[in-house]
């Protein structure tokens, strides 16, 4: 009976992940936390047509990330200028305006079209772009950056101070991410190219939140004209988008294609190396996987654990787990603490050590997701390796429960997910509270809004959901634990978890710049979250990369494709 399971809910697995094309993207229905985003292997914060829609690793994580990294397999013989680099991607962005707008599909095209003041290395560091240079004030209450002399807009146009001043505090009024800059009193422009950002208290995050894909730097002088800047219509219109990144729009067909050509006046000589950069939207992942093995696609996220398989088999294909750390996207189960038994710590952590994170990445993900044993993604600086796993199996979980007197067989459970993609995880855990003895069953809704409701509403047990990290702890880890953040929003503290401990911890860490205290804070965070279990962490999918042995330099930063590509060059 239980190979049976096994066998369906693997198919039923791989029938979900085709039909989630891709995952999905968060954006701005919460407007009292940030929300994020899917992976290319299941829904996270779901769709932009929705409404709200991998550093320091564990060795599990270091091994998926390793898998044939950078090394593309082609001759380098150094950058070679010119060429067309086509990508496929079932993603549809709303738009290319990032500061109102999160999400994979903006941020893929809008990090081309558009700099940031800041780039990130390997090590989460941050590196100069648009600003050549930067200083923290010694009490952390403000942040100068000193921005490269001569950069121009698309329309020729000087990017200054005031423009970046705008773009943040554009962003910080309309974006969904509300903790990035939170903390933003006032911003001066001394000059045309410094910009003084003062905090009402030290902000560490405000640096990784001028990264690509949450600051682009928009240019005033067009967006600063008292329209509504969420439904402005130069955000996609090619006859009034002015951009201040490596590639312009010269083409928009809303749901076909995005074509993107290089900028010759771009402020880094000699970048980027490609002429064009076309993004075309396919709604059918079969398709794209063909476009690679046939070699017409360059760059693609394949959908779908039998489609990542099936690309490895390929050897003209180069398929990575590299990239995208800095999302970090994490499967769990998520408790409403709320309900009567649940707010019992001994069933959690029954229940905790009773799933087999293991067996969810082997079998039921077919080797593509990875064990996860915390909120922080193992990809990040600030995870910590070293907490209570669990996952000491079924027979301790029932004598854990029967040494705390409880009867499972007199308690009942319902597990929602989020339809379709999640179906499998959510039927492999009623099959392990069964194990356990509980009466359990799926609670089936027909969508995304539906189950979006009754998690927000706290309507529900408990549920598999999908979170993304986003870089920083602040912007995307905190919202999930802070007791002030259990708002009726989706992806905040649904679970309604209250610790003063935590909440104290993440407010020290949250305004400590010293990089080892902070990770020393998380670390601790971690320990006492992982004791109280709101929340059962099961695999971290990866950004499966796949692209041609000709991509060199291809996209496997901390950002993967949510960063800029003037660096990506096309061998001969």
């Amino acid at each position: 009976m239980r190979k049976q399971l096994i066998a369906l809910l693997a198919l039923l697995l791989s029938f979900a992940l085709v039909a989630v094309a891709c995952g999905s993207d968060d954006d701005d229905a919460s407007d009292d936390s940030s929300s994020s985003a899917s992976t290319s292997s299941s829904a996270d914060e779901p769709a932009e047509d929705d409404d709200e829609s991998t550093a320091d690793m564990s060795d599990q994580a270091e091994e998926a990330e390793n898998s044939d990294a950078g090394d593309s397999g082609a001759v380098d013989t150094g950058p070679v200028a010119g060429g067309t680099m086509l990508i496929q991607s079932t993603q549809v962005p709303r738009h290319l305006n990032g500061t109102v707008q999160s999400g994979y599909a903006t941020a893929v095209p809008g990090t081309q079209l558009n700099a940031s003041p800041l780039l990130f290395d390997e090590n989460f560091q941050p590196q100069p772009y648009l600003a050549e240079s930067w200083e923290i004030a010694d009490d952390g209450l403000s942040v100068t950056l000193n921005l490269v002399q001569g950069a121009v807009f698309h329309d020729g146009e000087a990017i200054t101070s005031e423009d970046v001043k705008f773009s943040m505090e554009t962003s910080k009024a309309n974006h969904p991410f509300k903790t990035m800059f939170a903390a933003v009193d006032t911003i001066d422009t001394p000059d045309d190219h410094t910009v003084v950002i003062n905090l009402s208290e030290p902000h560490p995050a405000i640096l990784l939140a001028m990264s690509p894909g949450l600051l682009p730097v928009i240019p005033e002088h067009v967006y600063n004209d008292g329209q509504e800047i969420k439904e402005h219509p130069c955000n996609a219109g090619t006859d009034c988008f002015v951009g201040s990144g490596p590639f312009t729009l010269a083409e928009y067909e809303a749901g076909s294609i995005i074509r993107l050509e290089a900028f010759e006046d771009f402020f880094i000589p000699e970048r980027p190396y490609l002429d064009e950069i076309i993004i075309e939207i396919v709604p059918d992942p079969a398709t794209i996987v063909l476009g690679l093995e046939n070699g017409d696609t360059d760059l693609a996220l394949p959908n779908g654990a039998a489609n990542v398989v099936r690309l490895q088999d390929d050897e003209n294909v180069i398929v990575t787990a590299d990239g995208h750390a800095a999302v970090g996207p994490i499967q769990w189960l998520e408790f409403n603490l709320a309900d009567e038994d649940l707010s019992n710590v001994e069933v959690r952590r029954a229940i905790a050590d009773a799933v087999d994170r293991q067996f969810l990445a082997d079998v039921i993900d077919q080797g593509t997701t990875f064990p996860a044993t915390t909120g922080i993604h193992p990809g990040s600086p600030f995870h910590n390796p070293d907490t209570e796993h669990y996952g000491a199996g079924v027979e301790a979980a029932q004598q854990r429960l029967a040494d705390a007197g409880i009867d499972p067989s007199s308690i009942s459970f319902a597990v929602d997910y989020i339809p379709p993609a999640q179906l499998a995880y959510a039927e492999y855990i009623v099959q392990v509270l069964g194990d356990i003895g509980f009466d359990a069953e799926l609670n089936t809704v027909p969508d995304f809004p539906s189950w979006a409701t009754r998690v927000a509403g706290g309507e529900h047990q408990m549920t598999i959901n999908n979170v993304w990290n986003w870089g920083d702890p602040v912007i995307g880890v905190h919202r999930t634990y802070l007791s002030t953040n259990n708002v009726g929003v989706i992806w905040t503290n649904n679970t309604g978890y209250n610790n003063a401990d935590v909440d104290a911890l993440l407010a020290q860490a949250g305004a400590e710049y010293d990089f080892d205290t902070r990770v020393d804070l998380y670390g601790q965070a971690q320990e006492i979250i992982s004791q109280d279990v709101p929340i059962v962490y099961l695999t971290t999918p990866p950004f499966w990369q796949a692209f041609q042995p000709r991509v060199q330099n291809p996209p496997i930063g901390i950002w993967g494709q949510l960063g800029p590509m003037h660096e990506v060059w096309l061998a001969e």
